[in-house]
């Protein structure tokens, strides 16, 4: 804001004077400056970007001549070739072991426990007795039944004689010939109940755990042991009914156990069910195993496998060759492959097989593969389609077997 007036104060006397108002001139200089400023630093800035660019670029083009160049290095792996071999045709199924005979002894009449002759888990031969109940009063009523039929009989046989001399009426022969019949009767019965006090055992077999004690009262069906005859064994199992074409009675028959993994019992196949299940479309075939040692016992489950006289022709490789894959199994080739220069290379080539049967280590080929052709037994879940490899069958790797065995550590 411009004053109209300005008083100045002299030195010399306090005179006062009176000046006119001077414009103030414009910032001009600060103005050039400050854009000049803006100018260096956008210049700069620029240059940084190009510089960055360049460099960048630089390593682009360097990565790209280096791709060019880069070969990816080969994988590892172990080889096999796809054998040809003759397999036993056979079915498999999980069964239950049965025993030939089995049976819950129990008592036909009460009465109370005077004497066990067994042990639980012992082995009876049939008519050994198991258990005898109280007899006493049975006993006692016999010897009197016994009198009685003495002396009817001893009736009977006067009467007769008497009848011969006509001294008797026929009504008096048939009273005392009934009579006599009667006391034989009772005789004959009590007899019986006295050996029905004495249970003996019905066949040879293995006693179960028993459940009666000395001086237990017995009811009429009271159960007291368990009997079971496990040599030989019964096995029972299921087939789906297009099996029914291929067995038959007297097939040779496979069976073995996780309890004991390194025995297998042999037997055959002694009974095919007439029916078919309505619900599942299964057959119920039974085979026979024999049982000396007694290692297998009623109730367990077991693996059975029924063995056709025909063989088939296969071509078999280790079950570590395959790749599983939702959209189906495959297994890597190994072929030959020449670059342009002329030196050769191993490479992976991925093929779809359809498997068959599997048997220890060892699957079988139905299709895809043939006879004599080289395959990757292991390292194939690293490799795609076309991969460079190595062989290295120097690596010590578990050989594919057909009926391996644990070793024992």
């Amino acid at each position: 804001m411009l004053e109209d007036w300005q008083h100045v104060t002299a030195g010399n006397g306090g005179a006062t004077a009176m000046h006119a108002p001077q414009p103030q001139p414009r910032p001009v200089v600060k103005r050039r400056s400050k854009r000049r400023s803006w100018i260096i630093a956008g210049a700069s800035i620029v240059l940084v970007l190009l510089v960055l660019a360049g460099v960048k670029g630089t390593q682009i083009a360097a990565m790209i001549k280096a791709s060019k160049s880069f070969a990816i290095p080969p994988e590892s792996v172990t080889s096999a070739k796809v054998e040809a071999s003759e397999w036993q045709a056979s079915r498999s199924a999980v069964g239950t072991l049965i025993a030939v005979r089995a049976v819950t002894v129990s008592s036909e009449v009460p009465g109370m426990v005077r004497r066990i002759a067994i042990e639980s888990g012992g082995f009876v031969h049939r008519g050994d007795v198991l258990v005898e109940l109280d007899k006493s009063t049975e006993e006692a009523q016999l010897a009197a039944s016994r009198a009685d039929a003495e002396l009817a009989k001893a009736n009977l046989e006067r009467t007769r004689t008497l009848r011969q001399s006509d001294y008797t009426s026929p009504a008096d022969l048939d009273a005392a010939d009934a009579k006599a019949k009667g006391t034989a009767a009772n005789v004959a019965q009590l007899q019986a109940v006295i050996a029905k006090k004495t249970i003996r055992a019905p066949f040879d077999g293995r006693v179960a755990i028993k459940q009666v004690e000395l001086g237990q009262v017995l009811g009429s069906g009271t159960p007291i042991t368990s009997l079971q005859s496990i040599d030989p064994m019964y096995a029972d199992f299921w087939f789906p009914q297009q099996a029914l074409a291929e067995l038959n009675v007297g097939m040779r028959a496979r069976l073995r156990t996780d309890v004991f993994p390194r025995q297998v019992w042999e037997g055959q196949v002694e009974t095919i069910n007439p029916e078919v299940d309505v619900s599942t479309r299964n057959v119920r075939v039974r085979a026979t195993f024999r049982n000396p040692d007694g290692r297998l016992k009623p109730g367990m489950f077991a693996n059975i496998e029924v063995l056709s006289p025909d063989k088939n022709r296969v071509l078999l490789i280790p079950s570590t060759a395959v790749v599983y894959a939702p959209y189906g199994d495959s297994v890597f080739a190994i072929e030959e492959k020449k670059d342009p220069a002329g030196k050769t290379s191993l490479i992976a080539h991925q093929k779809f097989v359809r498997l068959g049967e599997r048997r220890g280590d060892l699957v079988s080929v139905t299709s895809g593969l043939s006879a004599g052709d080289t395959i990757v037994s292991s390292g194939a879940f690293k490799l795609r389609n076309g991969a460079p490899v190595v062989v290295r069958n120097d690596i010590v790797t578990p050989s594919a077997e057909l009926a391996p065995k644990p070793v024992d550590e």
